[in-house]
């Protein structure tokens, strides 16, 4: 069991217990108008090599703030059985989807410099968001570029203010740098509103075009039949998946071996985010299948409910998958 004490921070940690003090510690403490509190030892984070003294001085306070807080619980603690003393920190994942990063694009763009696709390129690849760093710092957009009221940018607008955030999302560049290209490997991530993520499979890249469509085939194995289609899943069939960046929706076609069609299926989803090795969405439930003999069903309606009712899924967000079932249950 250990019995040491750890209060976690961003630029530094503080240990109390068996951490000794090294001699960057040592030689910190000299420069620093800070002191750990008393029998607390700081550990230095990556992120702090990079960080100024003023910086440094102020997570450290912090950092010391939130021990002199967890040293006062255990001091109060009964101490007559195990059990929770103190929580001084909480966090949570936060998956952000294709349109609040286009907010954050937004909102960014009102302090500075933030081309098209700013927090959706970063996303995809390290290498995609150097790059998004280097053509900020390079090469600003133009002062005459619209600010989306009809003016233009000018100094009377907050830095970067319109600017590339106003622009569309630019697929095809992104695409061509970074993937994905044909003849990737590439995976289906399926979000669930629970909070789960499944790859519901991977396959190679046919087909890239330059409004954001990217195709994917893989290979089907034999037995069981298929999702709500109830067709039985033969040797040598296909499933032919389309992505669309930004789409509500994507479909796949089952294919057999003489190339047939075999069905296919509609999910209906948050919009699409073709990344350089996958397609990432969050799965709305409802969908729409139509069966070789020209029969279109929508299912799924039922567990799109209990997730309304679980607070899983938002009404209004609920309401506009329902709306896209409709509109390609009537298309199909």
């Amino acid at each position: 069991m250990a019995t040491d004490l750890r209060v976690p921070g961003g630029l530094v940690d503080l240990r109390r217990g068996s951490a000794p003090a090294t001699d960057e510690t040592a030689r910190l403490a000299e420069l620093l108008p800070v002191e750990p509190p008393e029998g607390w030892t700081p550990r230095w984070r990556p992120a702090a090599e990079d960080a100024d003294l003023e910086a440094l001085a102020a997570a450290l306070e912090r950092a010391g703030d939130r021990a002199e807080t967890l040293m006062a619980a255990v001091a109060d603690a009964d101490g007559d059985g195990p059990g929770r003393i103190a929580t001084p920190q909480a966090g949570a994942w936060v998956w952000f989807g294709r349109e609040a990063r286009s907010r954050l694009d937004e909102v960014r763009a009102r302090v500075t410099e933030t081309m098209a696709g700013h927090h959706r390129i970063k996303a995809g690849t390290g290498s995609a968001s150097t790059a998004v760093d280097f053509v900020e710092a390079v090469c600003p957009p133009s002062e005459a570029t619209s600010d989306g009221d009809g003016d233009t940018a000018g100094e009377d607008d907050a830095p970067g203010a319109g600017g590339w955030a106003a622009a569309s999302f630019p697929f095809e560049a992104v695409a061509d740098c970074f993937g994905p290209r044909e003849g990737d490997e590439f995976a289906i991530a399926h979000g669930k509103p629970s909070g789960r993520t499944i790859v519901l499979g991977r396959g190679e890249v046919t087909e890239v075009t330059a409004d954001g469509s990217v195709t994917v085939e893989r290979a089907i194995s034999s037995g069981g039949t298929y999702d709500a289609l109830g067709i039985e899943r033969r040797a040598g069939d296909v499933a032919r998946t389309t992505f669309v960046e930004g789409r509500w929706w994507y479909a796949t076609v089952y294919v057999g071996e003489d190339g047939t069609r075999r069905g296919t299926y509609v999910n209906v989803c948050t919009p699409v985010e073709v990344f350089p090795d996958r397609a990432r969405y969050v799965d709305l439930h409802v969908d729409v299948v139509k069966r070789p003999d020209g029969e279109v069903r929508r299912v799924d309606d039922d567990e799109l409910d209990a997730a309304v009712a679980a607070g899983e899924v938002p009404e209004p967000l609920a309401d506009r998958a329902r709306e896209v079932a409709a509109s390609i249950e009537h298309a199909l």
